[in-house]
């Protein structure tokens, strides 16, 4: 019988996007973080709060330092 007690294993959360600047707020609500903004230097960044990985789509051109998506 499995333990109920548990919580099951988190699944990966990977955003793909399109600029090098990010924000992220836990997808805000009461279970939400802090909004932080990050900046990804290489090909992606992580949420220093919630791990939520930002990757830099590999199509995007790279130099789009406009906005954010996420």
């Amino acid at each position: 019988m499995p333990d109920v007690g548990v919580p099951p294993a988190p699944i990966e959360d990977v955003v793909r996007v399109r600029t090098r600047r990010v924000y992220c707020d836990g997808n805000g609500g009461p279970l939400g973080h802090p909004r932080v903004f990050l900046y990804i230097a290489e090909k992606e960044i992580v949420c220093p709060y919630c791990s939520r990985r930002f990757v830099l789509d590999e199509e995007s051109g790279h130099g789009a330092e406009h906005g954010s998506e996420h």
